[in-house]
This record gives structure tokens, sequence and C-alpha cells, in this order.
């Protein structure tokens, strides 16, 4: 596996679930997901809010979720992030949206029916939004100021899928694009270390907001705000005092004068490729 792409959600289901049937027979329904969230703010204000989710399921999935969820129906959810790409029929212009692709599901209440909110227990009643991606970074972080001063960056990062064809056998590609959002002083660390071509471990939350363009047209984005923004593939001196390179433990603040590992000259890694990151976001339509 080269990278990673996974979300994770606690959530409650918004509406009557409506099951489809695709050409093949594959049953396939989307949930639409209202996320309870709380997060601490740069001034260490605790803050709470909901995120709206799109969430598909195919087949067994699917066709459970049409018998036994109902609206208000607690819910775990575990896929993918995807995004599909496609031409307005009417103005041309490229759209695209971000969903989860689930590839598990539970349900969380019990049979005898939700339990009344318990009072004075904020800290038990979280719920979850979690979204970990490993990949490529695909141009240089863009650090810009709010109006209010915050420093923020935005970064795009690609992870990339693999399968089989079920029908030819074939093993198939597809690389997802994901807008990650950096606030304060990570978002500063990222803007001096962090460079395309990068391989790096992101995790945060799914966030999707809306605004206008200066057109007046509504548009929607959905993005990973980063709490978590590692840079992988490089050494750790806390991790080197206990690696052991000849079979006997090194001993603490030793140095060896030995390469961690010999390069394979014979085989190369292959080169990151030159990643067009292409969004309908554009700087001057950002309400910040």
């Amino acid at each position: 596996m080269f990278s990673l792409n996974r979300v994770q959600l606690i959530g409650y289901q918004t509406q009557p679930v409506q099951i489809r049937q695709t050409p093949s027979g594959t049953s396939v329904t989307d949930l639409n997901l209202v996320v309870p969230t709380s997060f601490k703010a740069d001034s260490g204000e605790r803050l709470t809010g909901k995120s709206f989710h799109t969430v598909t399921l195919w087949g067994a999935l699917a066709e459970v979720a049409g018998q036994f969820i109902r609206p208000g129906a607690q819910l775990f959810i575990a896929g993918r992030l995807q995004t599909d790409s496609w031409d307005d029929a009417e103005t041309k212009e490229k759209r695209s949206k971000t969903k989860i692709v689930a590839s598990e599901l539970i349900m969380l209440d019990p049979k005898a029916g939700q339990m009344e909110t318990p009072i004075n227990a904020a800290q038990v009643l979280g719920s979850c939004n979690r979204a970990d991606i490993i990949g490529n970074v695909t141009k240089d972080p863009e650090m810009r100021t709010t109006t209010s001063g915050q420093k923020v960056l935005t970064v795009g990062v690609a992870t990339n899928e693999r399968w089989k064809d079920k029908t030819t056998g074939e093993m198939k590609e597809k690389s997802e694009f994901h807008n990650v959002v950096v606030w304060g002083e990570l978002a500063e660390q990222v803007s001096q270390h962090i460079r395309k071509g990068n391989r790096v471990f992101v995790s945060g939350r799914v966030q999707t907001r809306s605004w206008e363009t200066q057109a007046g047209a509504k548009r929607y984005t959905t993005e990973i705000i980063a709490e978590t923004f590692s840079l992988l593939g490089v050494k750790n001196t806390i991790a080197e005092e206990s690696i052991q390179m000849d079979g006997a433990p090194r001993a603490a603040g030793a140095r060896s004068e030995e390469p961690a590992f010999a390069p394979d000259t014979g085989s190369a890694l292959p080169d990151i490729p030159d990643i067009a990151y292409k969004s309908e976001i554009k700087v001057e339509d950002l309400p910040f």
C-alpha cells in the first residue's frame, strides 16, 4: 500500500433512505449524516457546531441501510473520500463534489431506542469526525493571512487507490486529490518545511463549506482541517537511539558512522509524477 485514504464518522441520518438500482442490478444509496463537532480554536476557546456529509453505500450495505436505517439513527461509518467531477449542463463549467464511499457501517442505537441526553455530560457525548491520509504533496503550500490576522495555509495532497477489475481482472488505479487546510503555528511550520513531492501524513476532520463567487454562483468545497501534519521518510534522532544495526542494541547517545541502510543502486525509486492539482476553488472567491 503506497497511500492511505481513510475516514471515520459517528453521526445521525437526517432523512429517509432511498435505494436505487444500477443497470446491472446493484443496490446503491446515499446517506446524509449530520455530525456534531467540538474543537478548540487558536484562542483556546471551545467551539461547537455541526458538519454534513454525503455517504454512498453499495451492494449489501445499501440493502441493510434501506431496511433498517431511519431518520435520526446514530451510525458509525468508515470509508474513503472520493471526488466526482462533471461538466455543468448549463454553464459548461467544471464542477466537483466530494463524498465518502463507505466500506463499514455499524448501527449504534440500542434495540429499545435512543436514551435521553444526560445533563452535564459533554465530555462523553462527542461524535467522531476523523480523516487520515498518507500521500504526496502536489504543489508548494501557499500561506495567507485572514482579515483577523490568523495564518492559514492550503495544500494539496494526492492519494492513490488500486483495485482489480472484477470483469477483466486488470489492475486499475485512481488518484484522489485532497484539499488540506492548516491553521496557526502548524501552518507556519508546514510552510517552512513542506514542499511539492514530499510524502506526508495528515490527520484531521472533514469539513464542507459553501460560499458565493464574485459572479453570485454558490460553490461548495470539502476540506480536511489538519490537526496533525507529519513529514514522512525523514530520520528521527529519538528513534535512532533504539535502532539495531548489527544485532546488538546501540548505546544511548552513541552514533554510528555506517548509513542506516545501503541504497539499492540497481533499482532506483520511480520519480514522483508532476501532478496538475486542479480545483474549482479560486483565491479571489475565498471568504477570507
